[in-house]
């Protein structure tokens, strides 16, 4: 029995945002101290050069990162690489600060493995990230930023907004994203749109003086005419895809929550995620980078993202319910799963379970 299966319960009988705060409150005390960053790291980070990873012109030490939402302010840049991802992605994060919706706004569904969140992109704003970004000094890990409108903007302003937060964070993030798949801002889903996605891909190009990689984060609810017409716009303007975004469906929670408005993240996304993971690698022919996300708990739901078409996976809502050890169990997990497979390196697995015309053409 893990450690934190003990502790578990006494965390679940907080209130889930409180207990996220205490969480995020003591990561970040510890990352002030070098020893308790090296202890932590030398128990979780796991080191195998079959995890190695490159893309979009950055390294990663393995595949495995901890996913937007989590970091919201980039308070813990110091301290969640000693976790064992393999990189880190903070945010959302807005121009302008923003208290969010209105709480109780994050709930769990232990029965199916879920969270609930209506957040609304609560943030101290751009600034504040960058103020603590300086503080923090560079990442030990790749560092992604995940950046959004804010709820008040007009969406005729939106791509305003965008450029607005990546000119005042350009500088500390190694790569960023393009959050337009949040339900919980209203109108943002709909900049998944061709013509609102080139506004805003465009008014981010012309800041990019550095050529920073820029992803776009899709909803799951996504449907594939939408992606194909967006596949020539991906190839031209942005690194890659993340896939995906919290879910509105309400097919695999319990009927209590039918009416609950939000996003839900966890096992009921697992499968969603995944199908469209393989649709948008299929769609592009292997051309478009993905970072999967969505219901991963274990080495095989990872796996499977990336034999989808997924060189990357992204967690979150696993670590709620699984505790600071899940990037080390991933990690020793792919590392058999590579073994059992007959595959030297997570990049040779991407695309496994395409046909092989499209899992050929995906491959370095």
């Amino acid at each position: 029995m893990r450690l934190y299966d003990l502790a578990r319960p006494l965390l679940f009988r907080m209130d889930p945002e409180t207990a996220h705060e205490r969480a995020c409150r003591a990561l970040a005390l510890a990352g002030r101290f070098g020893w308790t960053r090296e202890l932590l790291a030398s128990k979780f980070v796991v080191r195998d050069p079959a995890l190695q990873v490159e893309l979009a012109g950055l390294r990663f030490p393995n595949p495995v990162g901890l996913a937007a939402g989590y970091d919201k302010d980039c308070l813990l840049t110091r301290m969640t690489p000693c976790l064992g991802f393999g990189f880190i992605e903070a945010g959302t994060v807005t121009p302008r600060p923003q208290r969010g919706n209105a709480a109780p706004r994050l709930f769990r569904i232990p029965e199916c493995d879920a969270l609930l969140n209506r957040m609304g992109f609560n943030n101290h704003g751009a600034r504040a990230a960058a103020e603590a970004l300086t503080e923090a000094g560079r990442a030990s890990v790749p560092l992604g930023i995940n950046i959004g409108m804010n709820a008040d903007t007009p969406p005729e302003r939106a791509h305003k907004d965008y450029a607005e937060a990546f000119e005042v964070l350009r500088g500390f993030g190694d790569y960023f994203v393009v959050n337009v798949s949040s339900p919980n801002t209203g109108g943002l889903r709909q900049l998944q749109s061709r013509l609102a996605l080139e506004r805003i891909l465009t008014e981010i190009h012309i800041r990019n003086k550095e050529k920073k990689p820029v992803f776009v984060k899709l909803a799951p609810e996504i449907e594939t005419e939408q992606l194909s017409s967006l596949i020539p716009l991906l190839l031209a303007e942005a690194a890659g895809l993340i896939i995906s975004n919290t879910t509105t469906s309400r097919q695999d929670v319990p009927p209590r929550w039918a009416t609950e408005p939000g996003g839900v993240s966890g096992a009921p996304v697992r499968e969603r995620s995944t199908r469209l993971i393989a649709e948008a690698y299929r769609v592009s022919r292997g051309r478009i980078p993905i970072i999967g996300s969505g219901g991963i708990f274990t080495a095989e739901d990872a796996w499977r993202k990336i034999s989808a078409g997924a060189s990357l996976v992204q967690v979150y809502t696993g670590l709620v319910y699984r505790g600071p050890g899940l990037a080390r169990e991933i990690n020793e997990g792919l590392v058999r799963l590579l073994r059992q497979n007959g595959v030297a390196r997570i990049a040779d697995a991407v695309g496994r379970s395409q046909p092989e015309t499209v899992a050929s053409q995906g491959r370095p």
